[in-house]
């Protein structure tokens, strides 16, 4: 390493920030990038720790120590490379990844994990700062044509990988624009679409092609695809809401957080959007406390709304989590985003009875509180005995998570060819040995949150890659691509 003792001179230091009152007034990124020498002196608290548990910690194995050290060292150009080596995408991952990699760090054990999501963060945009961030087009090409169904970061991962390796490969998006969730999931504030933009460049430089509002099973039947194409990737993603049918379910006002966050984001973009979702001069309530329900209370005080709340139906978790029990496990501890910095009351054990309204539209919510025991060896909930409450709610966002991917078109059809689903719904392939990410149909293979279920950026460019090699061993008889 090049400082062996930096983690006992030097403390973290997380990534500095636009105060909220200023950031509120608009919808782009507030979190500033280490400096260099911030990123040095970070990159030194890295232990010579001999086993690197953090790069086990990181879906996609990035080489954190040798990165850490490159930075320390200033040697950009190869810390990118060594970045890249592992992660297609780093300037998603550097600002949206939740860092299970920093939960895994040696240091981590008793004392502030090294700023490693800040160090990657710096690393890919110094990287396109100099220029460092080139197109790698193939030297030869194969003749093989590969359809990628779905444009998220396992689709991506899946193109960028297929097209270095020579292949013809076709993006097809449902969505007028490129990045599925990426693109109109993720708000603005937390990563501007510049980044997904000049990615999209760089791919078509490569070879990869780019078909949007292409609906695969809709517009498209899937048969054509297995007719066209000597693969196929399924990588789309697991949009299926989780509902909550209780009394008042049907009252205007009371929306999926997926019908609200897109809207927001095709007006950053320039959209005009008639009958827009808007949360102004609102009390808005959000229902689930998870990271979707962090972004509907971003945007909804970004909109100027009245007041937000967000409730969770599990036990608030500990404000500290237990380091010795836990470790290089993630934790289960309160988390406090951004967003609820910006403005909103938490509150946990609350299940929702009902939806009260007035001339067909939400008014208020009605709740009870609960409290959570364990019965043979299982977690269940009980309503606590006059515990029931209203809370004003003009608005009501449900953001309590996905079920698994859409089951009408594209996955039927799928199915009517021999795709198999498991039992959550998705579509069902194996990770492991030889038929890695291929479905029942061998020419049909599957990556992200379409065959995993709801899950992170990070482990979608994990499948991607993967997937890509696993295609190219299929087309190819082997392949040389990075699993």
């Amino acid at each position: 390493m090049g400082k062996p003792t930096g983690f006992l001179e030097y403390q973290r230091l997380a990534e500095a920030s636009i105060p909220p009152a200023e950031r509120l007034k608009n919808y782009k990124e507030f979190v500033l990038h280490l400096s260099d020498d911030e990123a040095k002196v970070q990159g030194a608290r890295c232990m010579d720790c001999g086993i690197p548990f953090c790069q086990n910690g990181c879906p996609v194995n990035n080489i954190i120590p040798d990165f850490n050290d490159l930075v320390f060292r200033q040697n950009w150009q190869e810390a990118l490379d060594t970045l890249h080596s592992t992660n297609n995408f780093p300037e998603f991952t550097g600002r949206v990844c939740p860092a299970p990699c920093e939960a895994a760090c040696t240091l981590n054990i008793n004392d502030d994990a090294v700023g490693i999501k800040s160090i990657e963060h710096a690393i890919i945009d110094k990287g396109w700062e100099l220029g460092l961030v080139a197109p790698m087009p193939p030297k030869r090409k194969t003749g093989k044509r590969v359809a990628v169904v779905g444009s998220g970061p396992a689709g991506l991962a899946v193109a960028q990988q297929l097209a270095r390796a020579g292949h013809d490969v076709i993006v097809f998006e449902k969505s007028d624009r490129i990045g599925g969730l990426l693109r109109y999931g993720i708000p603005d504030f937390k990563m501007e679409k510049s980044h997904i933009d000049r990615r999209v460049a760089q791919m078509e430089a490569e070879g990869v092609q780019f078909r949007v509002s292409q609906h695969i099973g809709v517009d498209t039947p899937a048969n054509v695809l297995m007719q066209d194409f000597d693969a196929v990737v399924l990588s789309g993603g697991a949009e299926l809401p989780r509902d909550l049918p209780v009394p008042g379910r049907e009252l205007a006002g009371v929306h999926y957080a997926m019908e609200f966050l897109p809207q927001q984001n095709k007006v950053v973009a320039g959209d005009k959007i008639a009958g827009q979702i808007m949360a102004t001069g609102k009390h808005v309530v959000v229902i689930g406390g998870g990271d979707t329900g962090s972004d509907c209370v971003g945007t909804s005080n970004r909109h100027g709304a009245k007041s937000v709340t967000q409730f969770e139906l599990l036990p608030q978790p500990p404000e500290q989590e237990n380091k010795p029990m836990v470790w290089p496990y993630w934790p289960i501890k309160l988390r406090t985003s951004s967003s609820h910095e910006e403005g909103c009351e938490r509150d946990w054990s609350i299940a929702t009875k009902e939806f009260i309204g007035k001339n067909g539209k939400v008014e208020a919510l009605k709740a009870v509180r609960v409290e959570w025991k364990d019965q043979g060896g299982q977690m269940r909930m009980q309503e606590v005995a006059g515990s029931e409450f209203e809370i004003k709610a003009d608005l009501v966002l449900l953001a309590m998570g996905f079920l698994g991917p859409v089951q009408s078109g594209l996955v039927e059809q799928f199915a009517a060819l021999g795709v198999e689903k498991d039992a959550r719904s998705n579509v069902k392939a194996t990770t492991e040995g030889v038929g890695a990410y291929q479905t029942a149909n061998p020419k049909v293979f599957a990556a992200g949150d379409m065959r995993r279920g709801q899950s992170l950026v990070v482990w979608a460019i994990r499948e991607g890659r993967q997937c890509a090699r696993a295609v190219d061993e299929f087309l190819m008889g082997s392949s040389e691509l990075p699993r």
